[in-house]
């Protein structure tokens, strides 16, 4: 008599029960995947196969990053928060070394080699939001690392990192005008200054309503920068979208440097598309 196997739908002579260890090796590799009680011996075949072959164990070894990965990114916001508090209460070497495993934590979650993050490693992964708070870290241990001799190398990597970060920021202002502050009592002025040569140098406006306005603290800008994190962000087309504006963005914004007479234009398209959205 014929029974049908209720993974394939096709009719078999019998069926085998799925054995424990198998059914807990298929929820490891995907949790969604519902197995039925008993199954033919060829669905029984394929199943062994993806659970235990190397394409299972390559699954279950890009699932087991992934949750790593999302656990890191987790942790991040308390690390982030004790480097304040240690900087806060004078405890800068303990700053330090917080906010470098913060740093060595997002080389981790965006596959970045030791001291090469980059902003564009959070831009293609739609993570702006995390660029100010980079920068602001940066930018403690560029002070911090100002007080020995000894982190001198160290004070010119964060110098030079700063630099690319903080370009993408609204703290650019601010943090330059700190910087020029620092510079007259800072036992290293020729790194600060490394820091602020290099940040004018690629100050090019990389996002087209930042060029468009002129300053990223533009309330336009801000609004467009809202809109992408509260709606964009939230969406898989949406995010297609940031992706390829982020692509696309610095050449078109440099494009509008050169050609100012062009952005009195672009403001008004910008300023019609905040009023269609809001």
């Amino acid at each position: 008599m014929a029974i049908k196997c209720p993974q394939c739908n096709l009719d078999v002579s019998d069926l085998l029960p799925i054995e424990p260890q198998l059914r807990e090796r298929i929820s490891e590799l995907d949790p969604e995947f519902r197995l039925p009680d008993e199954i033919c011996r060829s669905c029984m075949s394929s199943l062994r196969k993806k659970a235990f072959g190397p394409g299972g164990i390559l699954m279950a070894q890009e699932r087991a990053n992934s949750e790593r990965k999302g656990k890191l990114w987790q942790s991040r916001i308390a690390l982030v928060k004790k480097g304040h508090s240690l900087m806060a209460n004078n405890m800068y070497s303990e700053a330090a070394m917080t906010y470098e495993k913060y740093l060595r934590l997002l080389e981790i979650v965006f596959d970045c080699k030791t001291g090469q993050l980059t902003p564009e490693a959070l831009k293609e992964a739609a993570k702006t939001a995390e660029l100010t708070v980079i920068a602001g870290v940066y930018w403690d241990l560029l002070r911090i690392y100002d007080s020995s001799e000894k982190y001198t190398d160290r004070q010119k990597h964060s110098a030079v990192q700063l630099a690319k970060f903080i370009n993408y920021t609204p703290v650019f202002p601010d943090i330059m005008k700190k910087a020029e502050a620092f510079l007259k009592q800072a036992k290293h002025p020729d790194i600060v200054k490394i820091f602020m040569t290099n940040a004018k140098k690629q100050r090019a406006r990389c996002f087209i309503a930042t060029s468009a306005f002129q300053t990223p603290t533009a309330i336009e800008v801000q609004f467009l920068r809202l809109y992408r994190d509260q709606n964009l962000k939230s969406s898989f087309f949406g995010r297609k979208f940031i992706f390829a504006y982020y692509k696309t963005s610095p050449t078109i914004a440099r494009f509008l440097d050169r050609n100012t007479w062009l952005k009195p234009s672009v403001r008004a398209v910008l300023r019609f598309v905040i009023k269609c959205v809001s």
